[in-house]
């Protein structure tokens, strides 16, 4: 069984450490890792995330090596909902897709993100991470 990448698993462990005073002074720093989207990459190749508040769409792809490459956009006044896109951009790069899948869909709330954010945003940073690990899945098949 494959474990989650081990930055995810440090940044899980960052979040789960801090003191519930700092966590979304923490979670906001994450927003500024999305990088812009790939040139030749238009949202009309993402995968729109509904579940969001804020227009959100991604995209896994596996590589033929076996790793995995994200590609997220979402609004710079969607804070928060970037910050997770960030957490998981930087968390996985590299990854495999066996490492990607292995990530537990309750990632957000081992990360004590649950008593710092509201449950929507918590919802909407989980259907991001479960649409990841769908893509990865239809297409490690």
């Amino acid at each position: 069984m494959s474990e989650m990448p081990t930055r995810l698993a440090e940044i899980v462990e960052e979040f789960a450490d801090a003191p519930r005073d700092v966590v979304l002074e923490m979670l906001l720093e994450y927003a500024d890792v999305i990088p812009p989207l790939p040139a030749g990459v238009d949202r009309d190749d993402l995968e729109q995330v509904p579940e969001c508040q804020t227009a959100f769409f991604l995209k896994a792809e596996v590589n033929p090596d076996g790793t995995v490459t994200t590609v997220f956009d979402c609004p710079p006044e969607a804070p928060t909902t970037r910050a997770f896109a960030g957490i998981l951009a930087e968390g996985l790069a590299g990854a495999s897709a066996e490492q990607v899948l292995a990530v537990p869909d309750d990632l957000y709330q081992r990360m004590g993100l649950a008593q710092a954010i509201s449950p929507l945003r918590v919802r909407g940073g989980t259907a991001i991470l479960t649409r990841l690990k769908r893509q990865v899945r239809e297409q490690a098949g």
